[in-house]
């Protein structure tokens, strides 16, 4: 949620160093660290945890595995990793206790196990390697950038040279595990977090411009972006080779219009899957209400944007379908002040009052609403009247409508924006039912 032409390498050609058949089979079990690159022939199921709501919102990974959530995902894509006005993957300090220096009791660790003060990681990174451990089939990947720190892929993304520093010191960070050491707790250090992570998303909001508006920006912004994502397949298939593990190179892109227009079906020839943003269709800065994640248009606006109609830009862009996987909210918005009678859809009103991050609520709390309630659907849209307050969002019969449109037109899977905002796993249980048919 926004809540995103030199040392050109080419097509990768279909190159992927694999894991010999016969040390695959006698593994018998694929154990953290070598999850097997995105399995086409099986939808994924994908969640972002944000990582700040450890701390605001007490949403740990342990509640993940607690809900269900885990054992029915098949990637789990963290929020975020920053980059710096250098240019490089790097730890703000304000992150390196929540992430990999605090230590979590017994009764609120994964393993159910106090942790060491001295241990080499501790924080929420070691909380996702218990989660790994007991979920083996689970990928992880560290999503760099979001709304917040998109600032300065540009400066990242600039030149060769700059992109290939940039490349490495995520992997050395974030794949490889060298954590920043300091001179207060004793975390971190070469290899702490090694295995932690077997995936790179990349979420710059946007390389076509139209993200926050502190975001470094420059004209070669969207061709640097295919250059980039050539020299992370670069770094991680040579990681690969040196390791004998499979990591997975994914990318979050925008479903409006005007942002598509700055990719390139060389995006795909890269990336083993692209999540599209289905949703933020309407939201705060429109007059009227809306919903903001509708599956299709609803009959009473047939030009408003739409899932499908974000879907089918990147298709004709050159997608492979089974790259696309469909970003769906676990989160609504919502408008004040809707008058006179009906459904209020399509009635002028003022932004709701902010409950979660502007005017948006969890789904968790919308279903906890009194009011009427509307499916449409046709449009797959699902949207509640409390009083004066209107909110769109999506609950579990959308989310079923959504999984038999991805089987239909044969794409990647679910992404669910993100699971503190599903605290009881609903609507990644409705993701898991819907995909398998």
């Amino acid at each position: 949620m926004r809540p995103s032409r030199s040392g050109h390498h080419g097509p990768r050609a279909g190159r992927r160093p694999l894991l010999a058949a016969g040390a695959a089979a006698a593994a018998g079990v694929l154990m953290i660290g070598v999850f097997a690159a995105v399995d086409t022939h099986r939808p994924q199921r994908i969640g972002y945890f944000a990582d700040w709501n450890v701390a605001n919102r007490g949403y740990t990974i342990k509640d993940v595995d607690d809900s269900g959530a885990a054992r029915r995902l098949t990637r789990l894509l963290w929020a975020f990793g920053d980059v710096s006005g250098d240019g490089l993957c790097h730890v703000p300090d304000g992150q390196r206790w929540e992430l990999y220096q605090r230590r979590y009791e017994a009764d609120g660790s994964v393993s159910g196990e106090e942790d060491a003060y001295d241990q080499p990681l501790a924080g929420s990174l070691n909380q996702l390697r218990q989660l790994r451990e007991r979920h083996p089939d689970l990928g992880a990947s560290i999503s760099l950038g979001g709304w917040n720190w998109s600032r300065h892929f540009s400066v990242a993304a600039r030149t060769e040279e700059s992109r290939r520093a940039f490349v490495d010191s995520c992997i050395d960070l974030w794949l490889r595990g060298d954590l920043p050491e300091t001179d207060d707790e004793p975390q971190g250090g070469e290899g702490s977090a090694e295995g932690v992570f077997d995936g790179i998303d990349l979420d710059w909001e946007w390389p076509g411009g139209g993200g926050n508006s502190h975001n470094v920006e420059h004209p070669d912004d969207p061709a640097n972006f295919d250059l980039l994502l050539a020299e992370f397949r670069r770094g991680l298939d040579e990681l690969s080779d040196e390791t004998g593990r499979e990591y997975t190179l994914s990318v979050s892109v925008s479903g409006s219009a005007s942002q598509t227009e700055a990719h390139t079906d060389e995006m795909f020839e890269y990336a083993d899957f692209v999540s599209v943003q289905g949703y933020d269709f309407a939201g705060s800065w429109s007059d009227e209400t809306a919903p903001h994640s509708n599956l299709y248009p609803t009959a009473s606006d047939p030009d408003a944007n739409s899932a499908d109609a974000a879907v089918r830009r990147y298709l004709d862009l050159g997608a492979p379908p089974h790259k696309l996987v469909l970003g769906l909210p676990a989160f609504g918005r919502g408008w004040q002040g809707v008058e006179g009678g009906g459904d209020g859809l399509g009635v002028p009103a003022d932004p709701a009052d902010d409950v979660y991050d502007g005017a948006t609520m969890a789904f968790s709390d919308l279903e906890e609403l009194d009011g009427e309630r509307h499916l449409d659907e046709e449009a797959g849209a699902y949207w509640i009247r409390d009083g004066d307050h209107w909110w769109a969002y999506d609950n579990p019969d959308v989310v079923a409508l959504k999984g038999e449109y991805v089987l239909d037109h044969g794409l990647g899977g679910l992404m669910v924006w993100n699971l503190d905002m599903d605290a009881d796993g609903e609507l990644v249980r409705a993701m898991d039912r819907s995909l398998n048919g």
